[in-house]
């Protein structure tokens, strides 16, 4: 059955009001100070040279129809020169993202290094990154990324099957072998990289296969596993923050737990110490008590994070590119008086003040903190809002990895590497292991859940079958859009 999304014919999407700064005065009194904001800046809007089936951020072209879609120089010079002015710390990260913002042409960022160079106080320093999905990538790119310093983030998720099950360009055409030839280009040049990888309704029941593909084809050893939450209307048109169903496109709940699950026990038991994850490694900081998780979405608060579009607009989120949550405009009001106001406080705080009580009585909430607003569409087994879609698998995650955590967090207070993990769950699973290779299918499984072993721990995985052929491109919203893609059919039936 055609999902209503993937059927341009059908396609629609909930319409979103015209961007609308709100007026009142209180939006521009300071009330807080943060030292350091980071800023997604969006050079090109939401303009891709691919149509990832998955990607609602396509949509967000909506807002701004009709426009060029291009950062000004005279506008890029505004932000850089307005972002040095916001921070208070000798570091100032410039993060680049898209849309694809390798379509604005390397002259641009050799132009925001110069700018960086123009307006740095005495001492100051930049990291500059971009997340980038690497079919534009050639040999002067990676030359200028790492001749710069630059970070790269390159998405890919998983292998050929895996990746170009979603990740298509416009004609509907798999991407894998464009990507990997961009990730071997990094590496020749020797750019610093991570990989991100959305995790969705299908590689999502692939966790070893994802994660070993990402270390040992990919050679990567910093990972980001994004979940896909895709919301939707009851009719199943994309309807972003105002739909309270999640996609079929969308990994599950207890899937994306198991997800984690899995490649936290791949990981720990193999790499620690060799391969980082960023899932982990926040909440390694949790279990520490070290106050900021190094991800927004497991701090107790937010705000310090915001999206930039290209015409200046400044959004409260990336997540949240959404006219309610338009904070202003740099080129009329400076980025630091934006981020100080009334009403980005308000939303940060929003992120705590709005937990449902069955939240705030949750043993792993100080893992998670209600993970990210975004998420926030259903309702608790009390039957207040704000519970998030991906609770039950979060919870069950954050349980699982309760004592290996702990082990880590006390090795590393004694002064011994957290990677000692390995050897000691190792010893402990043994005899384990041994009652597993022991049990036969009909008797009951070694580990205490009641279930025959071929139901538990002996019972096969069926995951989720891989397409064999690529999916379709994301449905365009507008009409110029829509234009593009009768003409990209047109160019496939010739």
């Amino acid at each position: 059955m055609t999902h209503p999304s993937d059927d341009p014919a059908q396609a629609t999407s909930t319409p979103l009001p015209n961007p609308v700064v709100r007026g009142r005065s209180e939006n521009y009194e300071r009330a807080w100070s943060p030292e350091a904001v980071h800023v997604l800046a969006k050079p090109t809007g939401a303009i891709c040279n691919l149509a990832c089936s998955y990607c609602f951020f396509l949509d967000k072209e909506e807002l701004y129809e009709g426009d060029r879609f291009r950062m000004s120089d005279d506008l890029a010079e505004t932000y850089i020169r307005s972002l040095i002015e916001a921070h208070r710390t000798p570091q100032v990260t410039v993060a680049w993202q898209g849309g694809e913002p390798t379509l604005m042409g390397l002259d641009f960022y050799r132009r925001v290094i110069d700018l960086e160079n123009r307006y740095a106080r005495p001492g100051m320093t930049f990291l500059n990154t971009l997340q980038t999905n690497g079919t534009l990538l050639t040999d002067e790119w990676c030359e200028f990324f790492a001749e710069r310093d630059f970070l790269i983030g390159i998405s890919i998720d998983g292998p050929r099957e895996i990746h170009d099950a979603y990740r298509v360009n416009k004609r509907g055409e798999g991407t894998f072998d464009k990507v990997m030839r961009g990730l071997r280009l990094l590496q020749k040049h020797g750019v610093e990289y991570n990989v991100l990888t959305t995790v969705n309704r299908l590689n999502g029941d692939h966790p070893i296969e994802v994660y070993r593909f990402l270390r040992d084809e990919a050679r990567t050893d910093w990972m980001q596993f994004i979940p896909v939450v895709e919301r939707v209307d009851a009719q199943g048109n994309p309807a972003d923050l105002r739909g309270n169903v999640a996609s079929e496109r969308s990994v599950g709940s207890e899937q994306f737990g198991r997800f984690l699950t899995a490649v936290f026990d791949e990981w720990v038991r193999h790499d620690v110490g060799d391969v980082f994850v960023q899932t982990i490694e926040a909440a390694a900081r949790n279990w520490a008590g070290m106050g900021q998780s190094g991800m927004c979405v497991f701090n107790e608060t937010c705000g310090s994070g915001l999206a930039l579009e290209h015409n200046g607009d400044l959004y409260s989120c990336d997540h949240f590119v959404d006219p309610e949550f338009l904070v202003g405009n740099i080129a009329q009001t400076p980025l630091r008086d934006l981020v100080a106001g009334r009403q980005q406080h308000d939303f940060g705080r929003d992120k705590l003040t709005s937990l449902p009580r069955y939240c705030l009585d949750c043993d792993v909430r100080f893992a998670c903190h209600g993970e990210c607003p975004k998420n926030r569409f259903l309702t608790t087994p009390d039957g207040d809002p704000g519970l998030n879609y991906l609770c039950a698998g979060f919870k069950d995650f954050f349980h699982h990895i309760d004592r290996p955590m702990r082990i880590m967090i006390d090795l590393m207070r004694r002064g011994r590497p957290a990677s000692d993990v390995m050897e000691i769950l190792v010893a402990a699973d043994r005899p384990f292991q041994s009652k597993l290779r022991a049990a036969g299918r009909n008797d009951a499984c070694p580990c205490g859940s009641g279930l025959k072993m071929k139901r538990c721990h002996g019972a096969a995985p069926t995951p989720t079958p891989l397409p064999d052929q690529p999916g379709a491109p994301r449905p365009p919203v507008t009409e110029r859009g829509r234009r593009a893609a009768e003409a990209n059919a047109a160019m496939r039936q010739t």
